[in-house]
């Protein structure tokens, strides 16, 4: 059994611990057929899969006995000791009464959960009852039928967009117009919301009970969200990854839909939205296959290697492989019967920064056009990605001392590693740009505009610029300029010169700079890149993330 990231509580008294009693709030709950796990479930939200013996135990605690008592009541192989042991790691999942008043403790955070790291929960209903009622429809789905044509619904929509490979191109690198990016992303909610209502579905088919399904705010992202943590009762590995996949299965088949409808509609910005979203769905439900975080991908991952907390796991496995060879060392392994679960934990303990740092990538530039508001945001996020990176060395060296580490070698790797992190950004040196706008005016002559964050101190008589139509994740250069004066103005310039939307309003606050030589780009408003040679690497990364914060 395993009992990891269980929420502190109060330390149960003495008596408590010496005759242990059951918590009120806890339900031991009997294998439904040979071969199944035994289940602890604490309020509605929680599960831990147990083994027999532990199960057995805690359907016997009941204040009564104390751990000889127990042992003698169980038999072979408890013994007043393994009991003791049992008893503490029971207390501290919070699965025995604290020796408090002894009433009934009431659920907390049942409408508004937090879920560390960075996860806000609001419930808007419990499904249970409606999914009940729709049951004869699930069963009339759940049938090979169905599965045909979903096959059929997924890859016709990959055809549909294969052969339509100019305008998706032309969709995701032009300008759209306000309302067909909010038409966009109140779709991808209501997908999200039917994503959701796939996995309770199917875990209400397989006699699971969904318990509670709502809005949440994931890693500041709106998303929606259905528990479906009851799944874990389920006697049958694959059919807790089929209740994993749902939710994937459910989209695919609307992007495919939506796939196949662009071949009917003649309305260009419906067209484009339409593949804009059939994309982004397809994008997304990729995205949550991948077993790297904890998303549907893992879920059924986990799910069909029936290991509870396999990424947990495998990360302390992989953070113990990369201790051993830096500060040496006697490990265990967690996951000694998965002979890839280093290189699984290591991929997982990579992978949300390759995400961060791609998303940076991405989006920063895009961001920091929109002034110091911008620039702060994208400080704020380097500033928790250090702060995670700083927090995960620091596990490191937790897990050397563990291990009997010798505190010379910890000092010597230690500074050995920050001598290779200064190496690097010393040494090493990276094209560096400066993100913008331009704009032509009513006389034809284009202008190039900067937010007040940007870096202004690149730009002199004579500088390049590259001139850009931009779209949601892809940009077509349409022209080459330079700077004909370095003295720039205060001006403003519409939100389209810095963000790929189509529109003549929004006034953004900006610096203008005259540009000649143009190669009269067909569009009158677009964005623009200064290249201004290259910087080390400490340089650049100051530059582009962290100056821009103060530049007003």
């Amino acid at each position: 059994m395993s009992f990891r990231n269980a929420t502190a509580t109060r330390e149960p008294s003495p008596g408590a611990l010496a005759r242990p009693r059951i918590a009120e709030d806890v339900t031991v709950h009997t294998p439904d057929k040979e071969g199944a796990p035994w289940v602890i479930q604490r309020g509605r939200h929680q599960y831990f899969r147990v083994q027999a013996d532990l199960a057995r135990l805690a359907r016997t605690v009941d204040g009564t006995r104390d751990h000889a008592g127990l042992a003698e009541v169980l038999g072979p192989p408890w013994t007043p000791d393994a009991v003791g042991l049992a008893v503490r790691k029971l207390a501290g999942s919070r699965l025995l009464d604290d020796g408090g008043t002894g009433r009934k403790r009431k659920e907390r955070g049942t409408w508004i959960r937090f879920v560390p790291p960075l996860t806000l929960q609001f419930t808007i209903l419990k499904p249970e009852r409606v999914l009940r009622q729709l049951t004869p429809l699930i069963r009339a789905l759940a049938h090979r039928t169905a599965a045909v044509g979903a096959t059929v619904a997924v890859l016709g929509g990959l055809l549909a967009l294969a052969a339509q490979g100019s305008e998706l191109h032309s969709a995701l690198s032009q300008p759209l117009p306000l309302t067909v990016y909010l038409a966009v992303a109140c779709a991808m909610l209501a997908t999200t919301c039917v994503h959701e209502m796939g996995h309770g579905a199917v875990l209400t088919y397989y006699g699971g009970r969904p318990s509670r399904m709502g809005v949440m705010l994931f890693y500041l992202s709106p998303a929606f969200f259905c528990d479906v943590s009851d799944g874990w009762r389920l006697p049958d590995k694959a059919h807790r990854v089929r209740v994993a996949l749902a939710g994937i299965t459910t989209q695919a088949v609307i992007a495919g839909g939506t796939g196949i409808a662009t071949l009917f509609v003649d309305d260009a910005s419906v067209h484009a939205g339409l593949l804009v979203f059939t994309v982004s769905t397809y994008v997304s439900g990729l995205l949550n296959l991948l077993p790297f975080i904890k998303l549907d991908g893992y879920i059924a991952l986990m799910s069909h290697l029936d290991l509870p907390h396999l990424r947990d796991r495998a990360m302390t496995d992989g953070r113990r492989f990369v201790a051993e060879v830096l500060f040496g060392g006697r490990y265990s392994r967690e996951l000694p019967q998965l002979p890839w679960s280093v290189i699984y934990g290591l991929a997982c303990l990579a992978f949300p920064f390759y995400i961060v740092t791609s998303a940076m990538r991405l989006w920063a530039d895009t961001v920091q056009r929109l002034g110091p508001i911008g620039a702060s945001l994208v400080m704020f996020g380097i500033g928790y990605f250090l702060y995670h990176l700083g927090r995960g060395y620091k596990r490191l060296l937790g897990e050397a001392r563990a291990a009997g580490a010798r505190t010379w070698r910890m000092c010597v790797a230690t500074v050995l590693t920050l001598a290779t992190v200064t190496a690097l950004l010393l040494w090493v040196r990276l094209p560096y740009a400066v993100s913008g706008g331009y704009v032509r005016d009513s006389r034809g002559e284009a202008n190039l505009v900067l937010p007040s964050s940007a870096d202004r101190s690149v730009i002199t008589k004579g500088t390049t610029v590259e001139l850009f139509r931009s779209g949601l994740a892809a940009k077509v250069k349409t022209g080459t300029a330079v700077v004909a004066n370095a003295q720039g103005r205060n001006t403003t310039a519409p939100l389209s010169a810095f963000l790929p939307v189509q529109t003549d309003g929004l006034p953004q606050l900006v610096v203008g700079y005259r540009l000649t030589g143009t190669d009269d780009p067909v569009d009158r408003v677009g964005t623009a890149v200064v290249n201004a040679g290259e910087l080390p690497l400490w340089n650049w990364l100051y530059s582009k993330y962290v100056a821009p914060a103060w530049r007003w």
